[in-house]
């Protein structure tokens, strides 16, 4: 350790900007950390391996420029990276780092230490895999865009992470603790939840929308024999779900169309699902959205909704995802979007929520990621690797403190004398 090192210039400095003692412990590219009684004991460490950590910092201040300095391994995390997020957040919640009116002494202060640390210069690179939108927010080729910086990021990543269906969304986990009770069986009944909810059967017309790698399409063709349409932005998507309905042999019940979700050619179907697609929508899009699954539908149709929300009082999303994951996604309070389906003359029957599911669904994505850490950096790079540890130690723990959920909402379009068809419930 040294003592008159670089971490103990840091720490009266950091807690003067902070606000509050540091919720983590300090350990600076020159061996130095910080003292003790600067933190909590059971603090964890935060890693500053470059005085590039700090430049990253002063050009990006808050929740970016840490991400982006954790992305190009100027600074690391010693331990479990959700524990790390976890005693943060309880900082927050505790009251803690809300930063004081800087001074410009304080500035001046602060500016002084940082010049000597070597810490001020150029503005770093951003990491490659940055997202750079342009465009008309929500127009066509921007959301093209949108979604293919992520669902086409690689469909050998995304094998790698997920289950043998290839299902990107939250699992039901009917029997959370049963050891013997897999990812693969959480998917699955996930996919059997939905299928009885819109009460497919064979030569039902259901209309996947956002279809994925098509474990819901495929589910509901093979098990169901219903004659599915389903719909996709991403070519790559696109193109491996054409491949697994040939391989199956599937293609007279499977129609898989890349386009965009407002170039649906007209018609009307027994079933309409939207799993996890509804985040990209937008905001002020979000009514038109809801109008064009109501205009789906026949009279006594269903639908089925899988989308993310946050918490009333929680941002949802935030700046690394918006910029590394999914740009331009918005979610809302449940309640809101429950409201414009509604609005659309569509009859909400029930609403589930899979919260708590999501959480065991991404730990079990997160475990895959870690057995096949060597894998996934060979794919896809250093930084996407760690992009993904931070959005899924991030997301889970999002998810595990209520601050965004998910939920399932099943809704009807009544015929013209107000019937649904329905016996009650999910009936």
């Amino acid at each position: 350790m040294n003592p008159g090192g670089a971490a103990q210039s840091l720490s009266p400095l950091l807690k003067e900007f902070v606000g509050s003692p540091l919720p983590v412990r300090l350990r600076a590219w020159d061996g130095s950390e910080t003292d003790p009684e600067d933190s909590a004991e059971d603090a964890p460490l935060l890693v500053l391996h470059s005085r590039r950590a700090l430049r990253r910092l002063l050009w990006q201040p808050g929740e970016l420029g840490l991400a982006e300095a954790y992305i190009t391994k100027d600074i690391d995390v010693e331990g479990d990276l959700t524990d790390a997020l976890r005693t943060v957040w309880r900082t927050v919640r505790a009251g803690g780092l809300r930063p004081p009116r800087v001074t410009p002494r304080a500035a001046a202060r602060a500016f002084r230490v940082l010049l000597g640390l070597g810490a001020v210069g150029l503005r770093p690179p951003a990491p490659a895999l940055r997202a750079r939108q342009s465009g008309r927010l929500h127009s066509r080729d921007r959301d093209r865009a949108a979604v293919s910086h992520h669902y086409d990021f690689s469909n050998d990543f995304y094998a790698l992470l997920l289950d043998e269906s290839m299902a990107y969304s939250c699992g039901y986990w009917r029997r959370p603790d049963d050891p013997a009770y897999t990812l693969k069986d959480a998917q699955h009944d996930k996919l059997e939840l939905v299928c009885r909810k819109l009460d497919l059967h064979p030569g039902a017309r259901f209309l996947d929308i956002g279809c994925g790698w098509g474990s819901l399409t495929l589910h509901a063709a093979r098990n169901y024999k219903a004659r599915v349409t389903a719909v996709t932005l991403a070519s790559e998507q696109a193109a491996a779900v054409t491949g697994r309905v040939r391989e199956e042999g599937l293609e007279d019940l499977v129609d898989v169309q890349l386009r965009d979700y407002r170039d649906i050619e007209p018609g009307t179907y027994d079933a309409v699902s939207s799993i996890e697609m509804g985040e990209h929508v937008g905001d002020a899009e979000y009514p038109a959205f809801a109008a064009s699954l109501h205009e789906r539908l026949r009279p006594r149709g269903r639908l089925l909704v899988q989308q993310m929300s946050r918490g009333r009082n929680a941002p949802g999303g935030g700046a690394f995802i918006e910029t590394y994951i999914a740009p331009d996604m918005h979610m809302r309070p449940l309640g809101h979007t429950v409201s414009l389906l509604e609005g659309a003359g569509l009859e909400v029957r029930g609403v589930e929520s899979l919260r708590e599911d999501y959480v065991r669904t991404i730990a079990a994505w997160r475990r895959s990621l870690e057995e096949r850490r060597s894998e996934v950096t060979e794919l896809v790079g250093e930084e996407a690797a760690r992009v993904w540890r931070l959005y899924l130690a991030g997301g889970m723990l999002a998810f595990e403190e209520g601050r965004m959920g998910v939920d399932q909402i099943l809704a009807v379009r009544p015929d013209a004398e107000g019937r649904s068809g329905m016996a009650g419930g999910g009936r």
